[in-house]
């Protein structure tokens, strides 16, 4: 099997558990996921089988989310996974929400929370705050906030929903953290909906079960040619016969950089072209 999958991952289970249930049901291991989703989260999970896993890098890399949080709040984990504290009752306008989102649009950095995968001295970090030692010079990280407006506002209950699209790497978690703080409420992450990931969107996505059956996998498998935003070059059978040996050859298209480089249609090779040649860098043969 070759291609990918849009997979809807429900709540309450880790990326990690829908690989296996994938292994159980193809029986294949080489099987890769694109931008992991914490088990509080639901929604988009971009699955790789077979060699198209070596394809995750070249995926797109911009996400869309809806999240909902609770104003008023706040917690460890930035969600309610973590230690939730209420930290005052003041009711929070929906003027006050819109000014405040002015500073989580376009190019701005953040830092990661401590209860996340990434790595710090060799180790997680949620790793060390587990142990309770949380470092106080966790990296910023630049990122881009595409889109971060208000679905939904009650303000009774203090309850927003945001729809936000960003760029890869970006903690939804520490927007909904930060914002409260700039409001000076506070806020916590009570739900986590991933709308579209690497031009995958919900609506087409499908929920994997432990009885999905093979043959409901195969249905369901995109040829990464419609994913992948790059130029193509369909090769020719004395191309084809150069690019097994991972030989380079003449570069007869006008295109250069990264290309697809295809036969019928099907993904053979990541390559570089330059002016003259053309090389191949991943052979999927």
């Amino acid at each position: 099997m070759f291609g990918f999958l849009n997979i809807n991952k429900p709540k309450g289970i880790t990326s990690h558990k829908v690989i296996s249930i994938l292994r159980k049901i193809t029986g294949i291991k080489q099987i890769g996921h694109a931008g992991t989703l914490d088990p509080i989260a639901q929604g988009v999970l971009p699955i790789a089988i077979g060699k198209a896993s070596k394809l995750i890098d070249y995926m797109p890399q911009d996400k869309e989310y809806h999240a909902s949080m609770y104003l008023g709040f706040i917690s460890d984990t930035f969600d309610t996974e973590g230690k939730v504290e209420k930290t005052n009752s003041k009711k929070i306008t929906i003027e006050e929400i819109e000014k405040a989102l002015n500073n989580f649009r376009g190019n701005i950095s953040q830092i990661p929370p401590a209860f996340s995968a990434v790595h710090y001295n060799g180790k997680r970090l949620y790793e060390l705050a587990r142990k309770g030692n949380i470092p106080n010079d966790i990296q910023k990280r630049d990122i881009t906030v595409y889109k971060n407006d208000i679905i939904s506002f009650d303000y009774d209950k203090q309850i927003l929903k945001l729809d936000i699209a960003c760029s890869k790497g970006t903690y939804i978690r520490t927007i909904v953290n930060d914002l409260g703080t700039v409001l000076g409420s506070g806020a916590v992450m009570f739900e986590l909906i991933r709308t579209n990931s690497s031009g995958m969107d919900l609506e087409n996505s499908f929920i994997l079960i432990e009885n999905t059956h093979l043959d409901d996998v195969k249905v369901k498998l995109i040829n990464p040619i419609e994913v992948l935003q790059m130029n193509s070059l369909e090769v020719n059978d004395g191309e084809y016969k150069k690019l097994l040996n991972g030989n380079k050859f003449e570069n007869r298209s006008k295109f250069n950089g990264e290309l697809l480089l295809t036969k019928k249609n099907n993904i053979i090779s990541i390559a570089y072209a330059d002016k003259e040649f053309i090389q191949p860098r991943k052979v999927l043969l």
